[in-house]
């Protein structure tokens, strides 16, 4: 299912308000460019933050570039419980337009989410993040990605 041509995307949840219109803007130039450069599959974890707008950001980017999919590794069925209304139907209506969509597991233990993490960079070649401190689960993905010689995007650092 992965290959040469997939990216994957991992940030943090909180992003300050007055960064979101430049980095919006970054992501959409961002995974643009990878289009140009052949990546078709672009995977994303669906948690709040920054893989909320990766993943709206690839489907916009998909009406255009028919070719792309959008992959959800997603840690367990009940990602979205607790979240806002608002934020519920965001993640539905992203699930709805995903190509294709992977639990790793069927409920929340401890270390699902790392599991995610790591399903999301193993079949990998590039990772897009929004990293900005050296810590959490972000800082652990990334690093993750690095060890695993993936070319890595920071969007936090441009």
């Amino acid at each position: 299912m992965h290959s040469m041509n997939t990216c994957c995307f991992t940030g943090h949840r909180a992003i300050a308000s007055e960064e979101l219109p430049v980095l919006i803007h970054r992501l959409e130039h961002t995974i643009a460019e990878l289009i140009g450069q052949g990546v078709v599959s672009f995977a994303c974890g669906g948690a709040l933050g920054f893989d909320t707008m990766a993943a709206l950001a690839v489907l916009k980017l998909r009406q255009k570039f028919m070719q792309i999919q959008l992959i959800l590794f997603l840690p367990h069925k009940g990602q979205a419980r607790g979240w806002s209304k608002k934020d519920s139907r965001t993640y539905a209506q992203i699930l709805s337009k995903a190509d294709k969509i992977i639990y790793t597991s069927e409920y929340y233990y401890a270390g699902c989410m790392h599991r995610r993490n790591r399903s999301l960079v193993e079949g990998s070649t590039v990772c897009v993040c929004y990293l900005n401190r050296a810590e959490g689960g972000t800082a652990y993905t990334v690093d993750f990605a690095k060890r695993r010689g993936l070319r890595i995007i920071n969007l936090a650092l441009a």
